[in-house]
């Protein structure tokens, strides 16, 4: 079994219904002549061209056919999530596309199952919106890395984290507005070095602030595009840890052995990557993920664990479903594939 635990949609909002969100920045969905392609639109100005899979659910069903892919996870692109507004203008906005998540999902028969948005912005409203989300049939929720200047040891995030443990809402963490402003302003340098960069800070947000100490370790809560940049540097911040006393002085144990505390994606896209994921998380904590329906995702979904020389047939089950089945409590049973 295939489950790939990472991807978006984004239903066909028109113009109008954004616009009750933010006339001058709202997002929808131009779909255009023949229905197979579109563009993802901030009011009148194209933010990103897309094409059929993120809002027609056949077309997703059938290139998930010719993928194998059993189960898909999919989520709002974050351009969606309306942080920035007041609680009151953006609840209705949150709730419609928690409604419109499962009127996408709904023909598939749990072959496409999704996680919520939340209004981060309110802790309150937040924990309302994630656990109705969870009773209408979700089966987690999304949120960005970060609310401005808040990262997630914010005591109101943590909160809302605690919340989540205790309700037993998977969590997945995806960077968004991300750091670099005019010095990344070609290249979509902020995809390449930015978002590794933000995923990195959200986890040890959670770990050098002691965050995790105050979290139930029910939490399940997993970082996208493999942990960005902290598989890579935990050595960095292990060495800080042991060394500068500034490092650790709310961080009671080395950042290493925090690492159990949460799950990463698969989506890395180099066999040495890979490797060094699986020897720092361990394959217990990696699940396939794909970043699909978009160009930087993974475009052959689970090529890169299936074709790995180093990953036991084990390894290989346990990141394509086993750790999602857990993860996301699916019942694979009641899947029409």
């Amino acid at each position: 079994m295939k489950i790939d635990m990472h991807s978006h949609f984004f239903p066909r909002i028109t113009q109008a219904e954004a616009a009750a969100l933010d006339p001058v920045r709202g997002p929808w969905l131009r779909v255009d002549d023949g229905g197979k392609s579109g563009q993802i639109m901030r009011a009148d100005q194209p933010f990103r061209p897309v094409y059929d899979a993120l809002w027609d659910v056949d077309a997703r069903l059938a290139e998930m056919d010719a993928q194998k892919v059993d189960i898909q996870v999919t989520c709002s692109t974050p351009i969606m999530f309306g942080y920035e507004y007041p609680t009151e203008r953006v609840m209705p906005w949150v709730q419609r596309m928690n409604e419109l998540a499962i009127e996408f999902c709904e023909p598939t028969k749990g072959r496409v199952i999704a996680l919520a948005q939340v209004p981060l912005q309110d802790i309150d409203a937040a924990c309302r919106e994630a656990s109705r989300a969870m009773s209408i049939g979700h089966h987690g929720v999304q949120i960005g890395n970060h609310m401005g200047d808040r990262d997630l040891d914010d005591e109101g995030l943590v909160t809302f984290l605690q919340h989540c443990a205790n309700e037993d809402i998977p969590i997945l963490v995806h960077p968004w507005d991300m750091m670099g402003g005019d010095r990344m302003k070609q290249w979509m340098l902020p995809w390449l070095v930015s978002m590794p960069a933000e995923t990195q800070l959200g986890i040890l947000s959670l770990i050098l602030s002691g965050a995790f100490e105050r979290i139930p370790e029910s939490l399940k809560i997993c970082f996208g595009h493999g942990g960005g940049s902290f598989a890579f540097l935990l050595g960095r911040v292990e060495n800080a840890w042991k060394h500068r006393d500034i490092v650790r002085k709310d961080c009671p144990k080395p950042p290493s052995e925090y690492v159990k505390r949460f799950f990463v994606d698969s989506a890395v896209f180099d066999p040495g990557a890979l490797r060094l994921l699986a020897d720092v998380m361990g394959t217990d904590r990696i699940m396939l993920g794909s970043d699909y329906p978009f160009p930087l995702g993974e475009q052959q979904i689970g090529q890169l664990v299936a074709d790995h020389p180093d990953l036991t047939d084990a390894d290989k089950k346990a990141i394509w479903s086993d750790n999602a089945i857990d993860f996301f409590n699916i019942d694979v049973k009641g899947v029409a594939a």
